[in-house]
């Protein structure tokens, strides 16, 4: 969903796996090149966002699966719409931690819902929206789980899930990435951070191309 020269990038892989790090070596890269980036992730890039971003990630209590899936459908629609669209219109480069492929991930595999289910809802809520590129890190969740634990911040509702659920989760994202490899580009998460920035980079090259 290119528009007025700008570029859309999603950051996607199980929680642990390096996302922000890799978006800020992007974006510094990308503003070295003289390019206009715009931050943002899901939940939470718009005040509506943050919103929505407090519920599904910090409620204290259970959530019904299909409600949480309606959520983040309903955040990633106004995200779309107020954030993305108009930053792709102006030109500019999107760094995005999280879209619809998360989705899938968490409360299609995670949560055991009907995965094009949660995918066609997104898609209606976007007007079928999609990035230009989909950077999945792969990562074993039990590496991720220790990277967690040595970070020393409380667990959000989904990094608190039991190992079974991140493994549906990682299984889900490699699938996602299978049916869609003109999209995604899939890296290993457990190489060195300058390793898998340059591959990035790589990438980004390829799919700009003189943009």
């Amino acid at each position: 969903m290119t528009a007025g020269g700008g570029l859309w990038i999603t950051l996607e892989g199980g929680d642990g796996a390096g996302k922000t790090t890799q978006a800020d070596l992007l974006e510094s890269s990308l503003r070295d090149a003289g390019r206009t980036v715009l931050r943002t992730r899901e939940p939470g890039g718009s005040e509506v966002g943050q919103l929505v971003r407090d519920i599904v990630l910090h409620h204290r209590g259970d959530i019904a699966p299909r409600a949480e899936a309606l959520l983040y459908a309903a955040d990633r629609a106004h995200h779309v719409a107020t954030v993305v669209r108009p930053a792709l219109a102006r030109g500019e480069v999107v760094i995005q931690d999280r879209y619809l492929d998360s989705s899938v991930a968490y409360q299609g595999a995670g949560r055991v819902l009907d995965a094009d289910e949660i995918r066609n809802l997104s898609l209606w809520a976007t007007e079928g929206a999609l990035p230009d590129l989909t950077v999945l890190l792969d990562l074993d969740p039990q590496v991720a789980r220790m990277r967690l634990d040595a970070a020393e911040k409380p667990f959000d509702r989904l990094e608190a899930e039991k190992l079974e659920f991140h493994l549906r989760v990682r299984s889900a994202f490699l699938s996602l990435a299978e049916a869609e490899p003109a999209r995604f580009l899939v890296l290993n998460a457990a190489a060195s951070a300058s390793e898998i920035a340059a591959d990035i980079r790589a990438r980004v090259a390829s799919v700009s191309g003189d943009r």
